[in-house]
């Protein structure tokens, strides 16, 4: 299990961006299983819907994503920086709302040089919220400003 202050050494994100609240297992360069916490306090909930808070899809992706990063292994050192390349197929089958539990479950399904895929689900409690796949590409972190 792996608590806040331990993702914060791994991840690159912090709150009110930071998506992942506890890791429940990781299986390093193969899956990982994270918990959100949804809370009504969330900047987003202002705007999207007032009176009918439903957390952004986008939102439920970079959860699913930043999970993904986790299972990714790399050299803290490494000048390299993981970033989203595609998402595919996903599908919000149900609304996610203040109040609810994500546990996000992601299986890596491709690696290879800079490219990893992953299939990510997304349930509250026994019943699927959101489910899809999305694609990692490793870029040089100096590259990110160029021009």
């Amino acid at each position: 299990m792996m608590f806040i202050n331990e993702i914060n050494d791994k991840i690159g994100q912090r709150p009110p961006f930071q998506m992942i609240d506890r890791v429940e297992e990781l299986i390093p360069n193969e899956s990982a299983v994270g918990i959100k916490c949804v809370s009504v306090n969330e900047p987003h909930f202002m705007g999207h819907f007032p009176g009918t808070p439903i957390m952004p899809g986008v939102l439920i992706i970079e959860a699913c994503a930043q999970l993904c990063s986790l299972v990714i292994e790399c050299d803290k050192t490494d000048d390299k920086l993981y970033v989203l390349l595609k998402v595919d197929g996903f599908k919000f089958v149900k609304p996610v709302i203040p109040g609810d539990v994500l546990t996000i479950s992601v299986k890596k399904t491709r690696a290879g040089g800079t490219i990893f895929g992953f299939d990510a689900e997304v349930k509250v409690g026994d019943r699927v919220h959101a489910k899809g796949s999305v694609l990692f590409t490793a870029i040089d972190r100096a590259s990110v400003y160029e021009r």
